[in-house]
């Protein structure tokens, strides 16, 4: 009897049951952070990736990247460099060189504000800032899907040429992308567990001051919010949520704006005047209507495109209002005659997710889509980042050897002119040396003056007659010229007043109009 008792476990206390721990990825969200890409840490890995993105993008894309960020923070820290007429006519805040302004200041205060600092210092920040909204987005799609499903649309916003282009450039359009990527992960959407309106609304109106066009993006957004929102909630959501963050963002942004320019100034009001009203825009060049259909949105999506389209088809409801968005922005840019690449570069994660979405449900082909995806965007990232309009960089780092007087080849002081299309090249903020240096500037009519013509259009049309007039004796010049090599009909100035070459520096294998292959500089001896 004993021994059937002992095998029925008659009159012992049961012992507790060990219950097997699950070890799948969809039970253990600590699992999921912590698993990354070769056995890295996701967010180590992409912090990394997102450095090397930054030193391997080594070209220029447009002016504004320096002119309305890094030339304004030098100036505002070093108290010496140029300004562009945005900044006269009140239509740029300081709230976004400010940041970079800071970086400055400190460098500066611990006497480290070398040259290389001042450029690459802000351009690590930018790509720490896209590592996080990197992480951001694959961690809400964790939380929403799968995460077979969050791991391909991870993959897609890192193999983004596009992304890889401009994330780590100090472009306003940057942070804007990057602050939206961010306010979308604590966005109410249907089965968000990480929502939160005080923090989404924020990095709103952060990414609003920083760039008002911002809100083209998210007024879709905002309106869909307000509208799934309960009925006795949506009183709350404007007196506790909208009103006040949105109210403290302008105070404090006018406030800056106020201190830097030296009276009351709504910057805001005057963006909205200059762009819109008086369509200023207009006048650095159009674009037909259709142009982001055709190309814009064609290009920046690039060889994603496949897959977002397919995406768009399988997600579920829950994403419809990203594509609105999307649809939307578009069409509100696409009603704007001046237009560029840069300014649809906001919703591309949004693209993103489709994307992952596409990926994730071929099943068979999932794997040689991804790496042909990997590939086809690979080539293209590369060669912008490292080949393409290359110039403008190179020539300021050769040109930064002028700052020190004792080099024997610039026995006088250094004086340099710029005979390019205006705001061709950074300034002072990738030299960092009072040196004395002009180009010809291209600011539009403020006046209603139809007569009107800019000093750069009035050299282009008669290179060699602006020259002579504007320099009537040879004391007067320059001691050095840089332009590029299109410029053939000054040829016989440079003879005439012992104008040599000293440099040829490669830009790019595309040279149309007034932009060349090469850019030259030329040395008075």
């Amino acid at each position: 009897m004993e021994k059937i008792r002992a095998r029925l476990n008659i009159g012992r206390k049961a012992e507790p049951v060990k219950l097997r721990k699950r070890k799948s990825q969809l039970y253990s969200k600590e699992e999921t952070c912590t698993h990354g890409v070769l056995g890295i840490g996701v967010t180590v890995f992409t912090v990394v990736l997102r450095l090397i993105n930054c030193f391997l993008v080594q070209t220029s894309f447009v002016p504004d990247e320096y002119w309305q960020s890094l030339e304004v923070a030098h100036r505002m820290v070093f108290n010496y460099g140029y300004q562009t007429w945005e900044w006269t006519a009140g239509i740029r805040g300081f709230s976004y060189p400010l940041v970079f302004a800071v970086l400055y200041k400190i460098l500066h205060f611990f006497t480290y504000d070398a040259v290389q600092l001042l450029i690459w210092l802000p351009r690590v920040l930018q790509a720490l800032l896209a590592a996080l909204a990197d992480i951001k987005l694959y961690s809400l799609i964790q939380s929403l899907e799968n995460p077979d499903t969050a791991k391909w649309t991870y993959l897609c916003q890192l193999c983004s040429w596009f992304t890889w282009y401009c994330c780590t450039r100090t472009l306003s359009n940057t942070m804007e992308t990057t602050l939206t990527t961010l306010a979308l992960c604590y966005y109410p959407l249907p089965g968000s567990k990480t929502h939160s309106s005080t923090k989404y609304l924020t990095l709103v109106a952060l990414a609003v001051i920083f760039r008002p066009t911002a809100l083209i993006v998210w007024l879709p957004l905002l309106v869909y919010h307000f509208w799934q929102e309960d009925k006795d909630k949506k009183l709350k959501l404007i007196t506790h949520h909208c009103l006040p963050i949105g109210t403290l963002a302008i105070g404090i942004s006018t406030l800056i704006d106020c201190m830097f320019y030296g009276k009351w100034t709504l910057v805001q009001y005057n963006f909205l005047k200059f762009n819109v009203l008086h369509n200023l825009a207009e006048f650095y060049g159009s674009h037909p209507w259709h142009w982001y259909f055709t190309q814009g949105f064609v290009v920046v999506i690039g060889p994603h495109l496949p897959f977002f389209i397919y995406g768009c088809t399988l997600a579920s409801k829950r994403y419809r209002i990203l594509l609105v968005t999307v649809v939307w922005t578009v069409m509100v840019y696409s009603l704007l005659a001046h237009k560029e690449f840069r300014f649809i570069y906001p919703v591309l994660p949004f693209c993103m997710v489709f994307c992952g979405i596409a990926l994730a449900n071929l099943k068979t082909w999932r794997r040689p889509a991804a790496c042909a995806l990997l590939v086809s965007n690979l080539i293209p990232a590369l060669y912008t980042g490292l080949l393409h309009q290359r110039g403008p960089l190179d020539v300021m780092g050769h040109l930064q050897n002028l700052c020190d007087h004792t080099n024997p080849s610039t026995p006088t002081l250094p004086e340099v002119l710029f005979l390019m299309p205006c705001h061709s090249t950074p300034f002072y903020s990738h030299i960092h040396c009072p040196m004395k240096m002009r180009f010809l500037e291209c600011p539009p009519d403020l006046t209603g003056d139809e007569s009107y013509v800019d000093e750069a259009e009035r050299f282009f049309a008669d290179p060699h007659q602006w020259l002579m007039t504007s320099f009537p004796y040879k004391s007067m010049l320059p001691t050095h010229l840089v332009f590029f090599d299109v410029l053939e009909q000054i040829a016989a100035f440079l003879d005439g007043n012992t104008f040599v070459r000293s440099t040829e520096i490669f830009h790019t294998h595309f040279p149309e109009g007034r932009v060349g292959k090469s850019i030259l500089v030329y040395q008075r001896h």
